[in-house]
Formats: C-alpha cells, structure tokens, sequence
C-alpha cells in the first residue's frame, strides 16, 4: 500500500460537459502536477460525460438499443477521455491505459489512467474496484456541484447540501439500481462496494480547483463525506 497514492473519479461532466472543457484540462493538469511535486501520486479514473451521451442517444434514436450496446458506447467514451487525459500528462503518467481495475498493477510513474472496464459497471463501481485493488479506503469522485444535495438542485430551488452522510443515508438517496447512462453523484452498485469494503469516498466539485487542492491536502473543504 502506498500512503501518498490518491484515487479520483474525474467525472465525464468536467471534461466534456458539452464540449471538452479546455480550460478544466489545464487546470487540472497544473494541480495535479503541483500535487505530485509534492510527492503525491494519482490513479485517475475518467467518466464518459456528454460525449458517451451524445452516442446513447444517437443510438437510441436510430434503434431499440440493447444494453450492452448502450453500455459499450459509454465505455468507449470513457477510454477517449483517458487517453486524452494521458496525452495531458504525457511524460508523468504511466503509457498505458487501465482497462481492467481488478489486474495486477505496477506502476513506477507519478500518475496512473484508467478507463471503463465491460458491460455492468459504471467508472464508479470501476474507481471502487481500483482503489481495492490498489489498497486505498479514501476515493475523491470529482463531479459538477458542490455536494450531494436532499433533492437536485437543478430541478429544486430549495435543496439542501449534505456535508456529512452515513452509507444508508447516501444510499436512500440513490435509485435502486444502475443504468448506462446515469447521472448521479455515486452509482448505486458502486456505493453498495464502497459500503461493504468500509471505503471513505468524498463528493466535491472538480471545478473549483483550490477548494480541491485543499481537499487532496486534507484541508477543510467544500463537499460531502460519505462513510
């Protein structure tokens, strides 16, 4: 186990929030390096974001897609935005791609890629697997707001942050079950793992970058601590 080695989730909603975000890669690439020159290592799990949409949808439209269709287009999005973000950190990170976050893993380098694994598991049951693999109990999921809110603060004016939650709390606010596709601050099947393997995981926004440094720092933060 490496104490300096930290997971993030970097939701697909930051990278591609429509278009790719540029602005979001240079940021991130800054403090992510300044992190690592401070002796700080990273496994990096990217989400699919608009862009796995986009190709749901377009399918969708044209057929009665299977599911393992949809979830196959979304996977591969995934691994677009993994090498793009490998390309970001060429030179730092290690050349190749995590595909399957259950194999054996050596890496030498300050930063580690990964990518959707197969059908049935979103990129965060797969950051799940890949920080017990890795040894890790603490995962930064990086998303597009603030914290996990009592209703969705797209939708209701009045929701509610909640900083601090049990995993049944956090759990009674998810649907029941995960579909390719789905936005949510923690995949149901993921929180199920994280629960049963007593992991620690934190909700924050991505874009706000020095209230995540502060949280990579084990700083006071903006964000929702689930455990």
């Amino acid at each position: 186990m490496d104490n300096n080695l930290i997971i993030v989730s970097v939701g697909g909603s930051l990278i591609v929030p429509d278009e790719i975000d540029t602005g979001f890669l240079k940021n991130f690439r800054s403090l992510i390096l300044k992190q690592t020159r401070k002796g700080r290592r990273f496994a990096i799990m990217c989400g699919g974001g608009r862009t796995a949409r986009k190709y749901q949808e377009a399918s969708k439209s044209a057929v009665d897609t299977a599911k393992e269709d949809l979830d196959w287009l979304g996977i591969h999005s995934t691994r677009l935005n993994a090498h793009l973000l490998r390309t970001v950190f060429r030179g730092h990170a290690h050349p190749k791609i995590v595909k399957n976050p259950k194999e054996k893993i050596i890496f030498k380098e300050k930063i580690l890629i990964a990518a959707g694994w197969k059908p049935g598991f979103s990129t965060d049951s797969d950051a799940v697997l890949l920080a017990e693999n890795l040894g890790i109990k603490k995962l930064v999921n990086m998303t597009d707001v603030d914290y996990v809110y009592d209703k969705d603060p797209r939708k209701f004016r009045g929701a509610k942050p909640m900083k601090n939650l049990t995993w049944n709390e956090f759990r009674n606010l998810l649907p029941k079950w995960w579909e390719p596709g789905m936005n949510a601050p923690l995949d149901p099947n993921a929180a199920r793992k994280a629960e049963k393997l007593g992991m620690e995981v934190v909700i924050i926004n991505g874009k706000k970058m020095k209230n995540l440094e502060n949280c990579l720092e084990g700083k006071d933060f903006a964000g929702t601590r689930i455990r």
